[in-house]
């Protein structure tokens, strides 16, 4: 299977320019064979937790209708997308979720980040469960930046038979996560990790790109560089 590790820099608090950039990254990727397509934490909005705590209105809903443009493009060619932003809870908050819009354009799993960093906690409500779907035989673990740090998500998503771990996260160049998280739940877990990463200024630093993807052994098998928006292809299985 291939799967595409994407990065962007999302305009702030604008889902609607930000769904057509999700949407015609789905296309491209895949019209190159992506079957997955995974975009990074709060994609949808941007990385803007005080912006979206004094912005009702840009909480989401799971069968939000601004979504739309992104159920038809997976429905177009064929790919899950894997999208993160604020969505409504069953409670009175929202959480910084991952939706799953699957081939079909429907949804296949929703994530919501168990541990949240900062502001965040301020601002969002934690989940408690793990997040899975499966695809073509490839069954596949979601988690979102912060959660990447706690070893256990990893090890649970290899337990439960997970090959795939896919990682929406917003990371800049002082992050020591490309060297010292994601190479390790890699290795010490035998997975591939796909990490969607964000480009341009947010309210966390300045993204740093370098979208991509490791192999079980911890090497990188696709790196999207820290300049271009885009996407890079990885063969995972």
């Amino acid at each position: 299977m291939i799967v595409a590790a994407t990065q962007f820099a999302p305009v702030a608090g604008d889902i609607d320019a930000n769904v057509r950039t999700i949407a015609g990254l789905v296309r491209a990727a895949g019209a190159e064979g992506a079957r997955v397509v995974v975009f990074s934490e709060l994609s949808l909005t941007g990385y803007e937790p005080s912006l979206i705590r004094d912005t009702p209105a840009l909480v989401l809903a799971e069968d939000d209708p601004r979504l739309d443009p992104v159920r038809e493009a997976c429905r177009a060619v064929g790919a899950a997308a894997v999208v993160n932003g604020p969505v409504r809870t069953e409670g009175p908050g929202a959480g910084i979720t991952s939706l799953v819009i699957g081939p079909d354009g429907s949804l296949l799993a929703r994530y919501d980040k168990r541990h949240l960093y900062g502001v965040e906690a301020e601002v969002f409500a934690p989940g408690a469960a793990d997040g899975r779907f499966a695809l073509d035989g490839v069954r596949f673990a979601l988690a979102t930046c912060y959660d990447n740090r706690f070893p256990e998500l990893a090890e649970r998503a290899a337990a439960d038979d997970c090959s795939v771990y896919l990682a929406s996260s917003v990371l800049g160049a002082d992050n020591d996560s490309f060297e010292e998280v994601y190479p390790v739940r890699a290795r010490d877990f035998g997975l591939y990790v796909v990490l969607g990463n964000v480009l341009g200024a947010n309210e966390d630093g300045i993204g740093v790109g370098r979208a991509g993807a490791w192999g079980p052994d911890g090497g990188r098998i696709a790196d999207a560089g820290t300049e271009e928006p885009g996407f890079v292809l990885a063969e995972v299985r």
